[in-house]
């Protein structure tokens, strides 16, 4: 029961994205305040749980039990339980405007430092993976994320010169990033399917 469940990336993907999509729409209307959209977006973030494991089980056979995949995913799942942990507790302070420069300095690190995990995740599994394809495959996707939210910033920053959309917070890079990361694997995934007449 459990391999059905999580036998397609693009549903879980899907989910996720359209969740973003409506979490993000009724902020920028204003129909949610903003710790009311950080807490759905936290929640929609339990979406990526059964996402990963649809993308290992739809990956290259042997991908999920390389001993580097399994760290890899152990040390991005532990940093991103952090990073959206540490960005709801500093929403939350800052919205007491009496911190001084130093506290506000130090709460602000706290989604910064798990970021900091996430890149050196990456880092150490592209020099742990021994499989060179699944190496290949770790790094395309992470460019694949990089090209989305450069697209995405650019074209946001240009309609927000025009006064067409609000500013965007920097924060959302990460979130952007790691989606264009799993539409990559997914589609990775999928591809290789069909190849292999799945």
């Amino acid at each position: 029961m459990a391999t059905v469940q999580y036998s397609r990336p693009g549903l879980w993907i899907g989910l996720f994205l359209a969740s973003a999509g409506v979490i993000a729409a009724l902020k920028l209307t204003e129909a949610i305040n903003p710790t009311t959209a950080f807490l759905w977006f936290a929640i929609s973030m339990l979406l990526l749980v059964p996402m990963i494991r649809s993308m290992k089980a739809a990956g290259p056979t042997g991908s999920s039990n390389s001993a580097a995949a399994i760290r890899y995913t152990k040390r991005i799942g532990i940093s991103s339980a952090l990073y959206v942990l540490g960005l709801g507790i500093a929403i939350t302070l800052d919205r007491n405007r009496g911190l001084s420069t130093a506290l506000a300095f130090a709460i602000a690190m706290l989604p910064v430092l798990p970021i900091f995990g996430m890149i050196w995740s990456m880092g150490r599994y592209l020099v742990e993976e021994r499989d060179e394809y699944l190496r290949h495959r770790a790094a395309m996707a992470s460019l694949a994320g990089l090209g989305l939210l450069l697209g995405v910033a650019s074209f946001w920053g240009f309609l927000e010169t025009f006064g067409i959309v609000p500013h965007a917070e920097g924060w959302w890079a990460v979130p952007i990033w790691a989606v264009g990361m799993g539409l990559s694997q997914g589609w990775m995934s999928y591809r290789d399917r069909a190849r292999d007449g799945a």
